[in-house]
């Protein structure tokens, strides 16, 4: 009989719940939980297509070895040996920990407590720093701790929602629907969008603010300032719970409306009615995401929109109050345990005497971290300079993601030892481990997360360890037992979650925010069984949904909240040799360094190659085609992308996604070209504001394959590969023109003398189409031209699937568009149903004038919903050009 599991996405921070079922022939699918309170049944496009990435492909089933297969016993006594070696001879501050926001609270709790209590170092960083750091020291700065004030019900409460460097429709498509339907169902609720670019996101607001890159601290002291002289200021609210406020004032009222207009890129009169919409709308939820935590000034942003609220009083109270957009599964979860260089378990402050006596008390460990340990940027620096002599590294991919990623990669092929414990053996990161320990992948994960409202849900396994794999907190406990510490003798993931609980509760009594006491007592049984539920879940206290703050009673010493007085200084940082401003992000349907949705099909449908969006009128003054290549380039680091010309981008602007790495794409990793600028207080890097140049990147010839297996061996300037549904497709650039197409096919994607070679070459233009098949199946399909390749990539890429029975349907292949009795579908729009662009205009001709109509006609935008506003531009354009 088929067995439903219910389990939590291993995606963004929406955490969504998630039904996983497994058939009679240990087939895999999913659909979302309707009784899950984050997402109600919605699952966007990368969690509806997680069974597509489950497969063993690359995975790393048992330990190695400098790459070759060893046994649990040998690669564990080798990392205690060579961690308790560094720590005997240069000190516990000599090793370290790198993390991830994939890890389950269990796994992080481990990892924190091993190397703060019993290492005694608290050189434990995560790739939440990159994420959420800001955020992090903007609510301690204010509210004395890491609280999250409102719930997720407050997005369909507020009359005004403003989103502030968040791409909500693409980066949190399933909370975006939730607003989308309340807005449906109350339309005179507003949205306001503010970012440099004209994201996706945009399309649904009311009013979009194209704000210069960090120009936020100046949008919201100027706010603030004018909501001091206005009714919306709340004095009693001020002086009864608040301190710090003149100061602030004082701080925002340096700059007039012509200063916060030149600041920010706006004109006078957007601000104004932007002042004026927050000023009269008492219920407002600021939502705030990558835009302004990925900044050298994050967390003073953070708190320029905490002060806002605070002056006002809307925090805490139904659809109001500030609300930090989580960008990973569980970076909340690390952040309860502790799981951050410069904080200490529970929510409680590694600066803390008392704090940190109470955790080594709690821990019995001989002894405990007492100042804060080396965050993300400063790790790689010290593995850089040799003062970091042992590195683990855990489920995430620096060599991809950090900033000045070359540098990150020379350093750790470089440190003296470094364990990596991943799922998959082909990561950048990866192929650098001097130990490589098979981890545990999800769906065969076992413990609990914690999404950006607060909400704890459990991830739940309903697939066997493959091969030796064991979940990374058994790695870590193994190791501690090795290096000879007491209390790791785990045998579950529920006794870890109930010490975690535990630890919430201890000598807690309400002067604390993180709090779930009631789960200490947890049995393995009701650990399985467990429903999600919201913290704070204190002792003797019944569940519910909880709001912080409403009271007025902070975590501050006093019990007030802090306004913090910050200054608008935004750094201009182009140059004459590098005057664009680039900005990194994500984008619908990837995740990450595509570890996990690079294998799903229809994940790179949408976008299948590494991009750079540039304004139209930008292109043209460099000399930038449509579709042509470009180079985005500074003193750190060069890349090479497809160039994607958008009105939505800025002129001065360029947008790359950080998404592609070296096992898909010859040279697109653009985290190298990221200096490691860093905010001073949350140490969370600049990612979206940093100076290059952009330049057509020359290529004398261009090709475009299609081919039933992966190659293993590409080579040319420009390459760009991605999974289809019954192999791959190849985005190629060459430097030269080549000689002998047929060979070079063959040795390149490892033909040799297999398959019928069919060939048409037109030596005028110098295109030439080569096709190899195996009977009645297409192997391999090449596309050659001195100009980027015209064919009709959905259609080639069908037919590996497609029995070529005829003659003339295998020269189809070489004309590489459909004959007319066939439909060619278009570029897709909608990853969820495979949709094409032409399917929808066909629609469109044939009556379906609304998205709704659409979605009834092809099932496009009835998953995920994050197709709907594309497919709305598109209805608008054929309307639009039927009434020409």
């Amino acid at each position: 009989m088929p067995t439903e599991t219910k389990t939590t996405c291993p995606y963004c921070g929406v955490g969504c719940g998630v039904i996983a079922t497994v058939d009679d022939y240990g087939k895999a699918s999913v659909k979302g939980d309707p009784g899950h309170p984050a997402n109600f049944g919605r699952l966007c496009s990368k969690g509806s297509a997680l069974a597509e990435t489950i497969d063993l492909d690359g995975r790393v089933l048992y330990p190695e070895i400098d790459g070759q297969r060893a046994n649990w016993n040998d690669a564990l006594d080798l990392v205690a040996s060579k961690f308790c070696e560094a720590i005997a001879e240069h000190g516990p501050d000599s090793v370290a920990f790198y993390v991830s926001g994939q890890c389950l609270t269990e796994d992080y709790y481990v990892a924190n407590k091993l190397m703060k209590g019993f290492i005694g170092s608290a050189n434990i960083d995560t790739n939440s720093r990159l994420c959420m750091a800001s955020s992090v020291a903007g609510h301690r700065r204010a509210f004395g701790s890491d609280t999250v004030p409102g719930t997720y019900e407050d997005l369909e409460l507020a009359d005004l929602i403003v989103l502030v460097g968040s791409n909500l429709a693409w980066c949190h498509p399933v909370l975006n629907q939730r607003i989308q339907a309340a807005k449906q169902s109350r339309p005179d609720m507003k949205i306001v969008t503010i970012d440099p670019r004209r994201s996706v996101s945009a399309d649904l607001a009311d009013m979009h603010l194209m704000i210069k890159s960090d120009g936020d601290v100046a949008l919201f002291n100027g706010l603030l300032a004018h909501l001091a002289g206005s009714s919306a200021f709340d004095q009693d609210y001020v002086s009864a719970h608040t301190i710090g406020f003149n100061d602030a004032l004082e701080a925002a009222q340096t700059r007039s409306m012509l200063d916060v207009s030149e600041e920010t890129g706006l004109a006078a009169g957007e601000l104004r009615a932007f002042y004026r919409l927050f000023e009269t709308t008492e219920k407002v939820v600021t939502c705030y995401s990558q835009g302004v935590n990925q900044s050298s000034i994050g967390t003073d942003k953070v708190n320029a929109i905490i002060n806002c609220h605070l002056a006002t009083g809307r925090i805490g109270k139904p659809g109001m109050g500030p609300f930090s957009l989580t960008g990973q599964p569980n970076a909340m979860g690390g952040r309860e345990v502790g799981g951050l260089a410069n904080m200490l378990a529970a929510h409680m402050n590694i600066e803390d005497e008392a704090a940190r006596d109470r955790v080594q008390r709690f821990w019995n460990s001989p002894t405990m971290a007492a100042r804060p340990g080396l965050k993300a940027v400063e790790m790689f620096e010290a593995v850089a300079d040799g003062r970091i002599k042992a590195l683990w590294i855990m489920a995430t991919n620096p060599v991809v993601s950090m900033p000045d990623a070359d540098r990150v990669r020379e350093a750790i092929s470089n440190c003296p030892f470094v364990v990596v414990s991943d799922i998959q053996k082909n990561t950048d990161t990866a192929a650098l481990a001097h130990v490589l320990l098979p981890a545990a992948g999800w769906g065969e994960k076992d413990g609990t997360v914690t999404n950006s409202e607060r909400r704890i849900s459990r991830q739940r396994n309903f697939l066997d360890l493959p091969g030796d794999a064991k979940p990374d907190w058994w790695h870590m406990a193994e190791v501690a037992k090795r290096m000879g510490f007491d209390g790791f003798d785990y045998d579950n993931p529920a006794t870890i979650f109930a010490e975690h609980a535990a630890l919430s509760g201890f000598e807690n009594g309400g002067t604390r925010d993180f709090d779930i006491g009631a789960k200490a007592d947890i049995s393995p049984g009701i650990f399985e069984a467990m429903s999600p539920f919201q913290w704070p879940h204190r002792k003797g206290a019944p569940e519910g949904v909880t709001r912080f703050f409403a009271d007025g009673q902070f975590y501050t010493p006093d019990r007030k909240a802090r306004f913090i007085s910050v200054k608008s200084e935004r750094d201009d940082r182009t140059s004459k040799d590098a005057p664009f401003i680039l900005n990194t992000g994500r984008i619908r349907d990837q995740w990450h360094t595509m570890t996990r949705t690079g294998k799903a099909a229809r994940l790179s449908s949408h976008l299948a190659e590494p991009f750079a969006e540039i304004n139209p009128a930008d292109a043209a003054e460099l000399g930038i085609d449509k579709a042509g290549l470009v180079r985005v380039e500074n003193s750190f680091g060069s890349v090479v992308l497809r160039a994607l010309l958008t009105e939505r981008q800025p002129r001065g602007g360029v947008f790359v996604p950080m998404h592609w790495n070296d096992e898909y794409s010859a040279n697109a990793r653009v985290a190298a070209l990221l200096a490691p600028h860093t905010d001073p207080i949350s140490g969370q890097p600049a990612l979206k504001n940093i100076g290059v140049k952009v330049r057509p990147a020359e290529m004398a010839y261009h090709g475009f394959a299609v081919v039933a297996f992966r190659p293993e061996r590409l080579e040319a300037p420009y390459w760009a590969v991605a999974k289809t549904e019954a192999g791959w497709r190849v985005e190629f650039g060459f430097d030269k023109a080549l000689d002998d197409i047929e060979a070079w096919c063959r040795d390149t994607f490892g033909l040799f003398d297999r398959g019928e070679h069919l060939a048409y070459v037109d030596n005028p233009t110098r295109q030439q189409r080569h096709g190899f098949f195996d009977g009645e199946r297409l192997l391999l399909a090449f596309y050659a031209a001195p100009e980027p390749v015209a064919v009709s990539r959905d259609w080639a890429v069908k037919q590996l699937s497609t029995p070529l029975e005829t003659a003339r349907a295998r020269f189809a292949v070489l004309a590489g568009r459909p004959g007319t009795d066939q439909m060619d579908p278009g570029a897709t729009v909608c990853s969820c149903f495979s949709v094409g662009i032409n399917q929808i205009v066909g629609a469109v001709a044939g009556g379906c004038h609304t998205v709704e109509a659409i979605g009834r006609q092809l099932n496009a935008g009835t998953n995920c919903g994050s197709c709907r506003i594309e497919i709305k531009g598109i209805i608008d354009g054929c309307l639009r050009q039927a009434a020409e």
